[in-house]
């Protein structure tokens, strides 16, 4: 078996998590900043009197976002049920239903974090059986050779550690903008619900139990 060729093959499989990593984290990084933005100012123009989305400021209803998918949902919706207990479950519906578009593809860069390493252990772990096969068939005639193969070999180690510490690093700074949206996206949901119609027909017979 020819280890070189297997180490080899370590080394572009770091590369290809590493061109991954940077897709997910430049992709993810952008999502999460343009939610946040839109959740912030839906959250700063949802009142009481709010009823409609055609009632939010122009600007943020401009382009598709995810509180604006949850805002809307609830709004067009929350009219048409019967009880109050209606719409707290349907809003808590579209919560649960949009938030899970917050964690698309963080799973690649978790995945990459735990792998990372253990390709780069793999990578070394070649390399040097690699370059002790070399020495049992040619012996030590060039010292510098030897270190040169051992030092390509570790190379793989700390590209592995590298990747795996860049990629833990957006990991848990992705998570905390996850809570953050979150929080943004349980305060948009409640007032959403806030102000039914009183011509609301479902509010007629609560009035007159």
């Amino acid at each position: 078996m020819n280890m070189q060729i297997l180490h080899e093959i370590a080394f572009y499989l770091m590369y290809a998590c590493a061109a991954l990593a940077i897709f997910v984290i430049v992709e993810r990084g952008l999502f999460f900043g343009y939610t946040l933005r839109q959740a912030v100012g839906l959250e700063k123009a949802m009142s009481h009197a709010v009823q409609h989305v055609r009632e939010l400021p122009a600007e943020l209803t401009a382009r598709p976002s995810l509180p604006l998918a949850l805002v809307t949902e609830i709004l067009a919706e929350k009219h048409h049920l019967a009880s109050e207990k209606d719409l707290e479950d349907f809003s808590e519906s579209v919560y649960i239903a949009n938030r899970g578009a917050v964690q698309e593809r963080l799973w690649i860069l978790d995945t990459i974090v735990t792998a990372a390493p253990l390709l780069g252990l793999l990578g070394t772990i070649l390399g040097i059986i690699d370059t002790f096969k070399a020495l049992a068939v040619s012996g030590v005639s060039d010292p510098g050779q030897v270190s040169q193969g051992i030092g390509t070999a570790l190379y793989a180690t700390a590209l592995g550690i590298g990747i795996a510490v860049t990629g833990m690093f957006f990991f848990n700074l992705f998570q905390e903008r996850i809570e953050r949206i979150n929080d943004h996206l349980k305060v948009l949901m409640l007032r959403a619900c806030v102000g039914r119609s009183a011509e609301h027909p479902g509010n007629n017979k609560l009035h007159a139990a």
